[in-house]
């Protein structure tokens, strides 16, 4: 496979737990090897600055190496300048109503449990949490650090690293090529 030269990459490689098995066992460890190993590949990492400030604040509690972070170029994307298709814009509006509704008869669900006092409030309130966020926000684009990401990557033309399967699935959508963890660690420790 031919590698790029320019990726875009997301905070949710160094984040989620499932990533981690990829670079490192903490996430500044996953920034530090992922970072080491691009540089030596001569890759061109690239984040909006929204989602670069994402990966601070989930790296606030353990040192972050400056050097590392500077690897990664923070460009904000044209957001008044790239082409999105109104088709995406009438299919995400159409999922969100899907998942709001959805949401409501969860919400109906639990009021019921909740009336019926089958359950204690804390353990009501910790299950509709879940089944909520579950509902709602997988599978979805569902902040602005997604949004900036689809955007730059469409504007530069380049792969998108995540490991969202929601920012993965809207970003094929657009045509953005994704970047599977599994091949991208492959290419970069080989």
């Amino acid at each position: 496979m031919d590698y790029p030269k320019k990726i875009i990459i997301d905070t949710s490689i160094f984040i989620n737990p499932q990533s981690l098995i990829f670079f490192g066992s903490t996430p500044q460890q996953a920034l530090e090897n992922f970072i080491e190993k691009a540089k030596n590949k001569k890759v061109i990492l690239y984040m909006p600055p929204s989602t670069f400030e994402e990966l601070t604040k989930f790296l606030k509690e353990t040192p972050i190496i400056p050097k590392a972070l500077s690897y990664i170029r923070k460009k904000p994307p044209k957001k008044y300048e790239i082409f999105i298709p109104s088709l995406f814009l009438y299919e995400l509006v159409e999922e969100m109503r899907k998942r709001i509704n959805k949401g409501l008869r969860i919400t109906e669900k639990y009021t019921r449990y909740g009336l019926s006092k089958k359950k204690g409030e804390q353990e009501l309130i910790k299950a509709l949490r879940e089944e909520f966020r579950i509902a709602l926000r997988e599978g979805i684009i569902d902040s602005i650090q997604d949004v900036d990401l689809l955007i730059l990557a469409k504007e530069l033309e380049s792969p998108l690293l995540s490991s969202d399967q929601g920012l993965i699935t809207w970003a094929q959508k657009l045509g953005i090529e994704t970047l599977n963890l599994k091949e991208v660690k492959s290419f970069l420790f080989s």
